[in-house]
């Protein structure tokens, strides 16, 4: 009696365990689905072109990352490429981007589940020429204030990923020097909607300053501290944006 407890017991355990595999898997399989929407997106709104960018999302304590090289219209549920967070690939065959330094830093350091990196134009144009974006919108609060230009380093190594994380610091977005742009959010849509915003705060800002003989006028502290406090409550039951 006790023998077949033992066994009945075990059986119950191992269906429980592999349920929860299943879970997982089905997990990581939908998380998946939505990163190669949100690569494909990145595509086709101009923000990068070919294979330049690379987008991240955390299920658990696996990192889905996009592998390096591959168009993103050829990925399929069977291309699901994933690390832990100390780098070791637990998913899939496909090498991951060549920009996962940055990636894990983000995902290590912050409660962030989703990343997008890109080489949209008008923010890598910005990043040549300034140090910080000029307060030209409001919108500058949705990423925690003035967005910084992280300093220059070559693609891929450790260097870059530090100083995009010193650029980070209080916010959830940042220009990197003669390269693009790193965002972070809850979701893969939040980090791609504030992608969006800063490419189009960086292009209102170019716009703007081509003007020949016009300086574009830029916000105060105090008016975007007081834009940030709005936001805060942005939204079906917040204010009018």
């Amino acid at each position: 009696m006790a023998e077949q407890e033992r066994r009945v017991g075990g059986q119950e355990r191992d269906a429980r365990g592999a349920s929860g595999v299943r879970k997982a898997r089905a997990e990581e399989l939908s998380a998946w689905e939505e990163l190669v929407a949100t690569a494909r997106r990145t595509v086709a709104d101009g923000l990068v072109v070919g294979t330049s960018g690379n987008v991240s999302v955390r299920v658990g304590d696996t990192v889905l990352v996009t592998p390096s090289g591959v168009p993103y219209d050829r990925l399929t549920p069977d291309d699901v490429t994933g690390v832990a967070l100390d780098g070791r690939q637990v998913l899939g065959t496909l090498v991951p981007t060549s920009e996962l330094p940055m990636h894990l830093a983000i995902h290590r350091t912050t409660d962030a589940r989703a990343v997008v990196h890109t080489h949209a134009v008008h923010a890598t144009a910005v990043s040549t020429l300034v140090t910080e974006l000029p307060l030209v919108h409001y919108m500058a609060g949705a990423l925690g204030g003035p967005v910084r230009v992280a300093p220059y380093a070559t693609y891929g190594t450790e260097e870059l990923a530090g100083n995009m994380l010193r650029a980070l610091a209080g916010r959830s977005g940042c220009l990197l020097r003669n390269h693009g742009t790193v965002t972070h959010g809850a979701t893969l849509d939040q980090a791609y909607d504030r992608t969006a915003q800063l490419e189009w705060m960086c292009r209102l800002w170019l716009t703007a300053s081509s003007v020949p003989g016009l300086t574009p006028s830029l916000l105060t502290a105090e008016q975007l501290a007081q834009a940030q406090e709005r936001l805060r409550g942005y939204g079906q039951h917040g204010p009018e944006a």
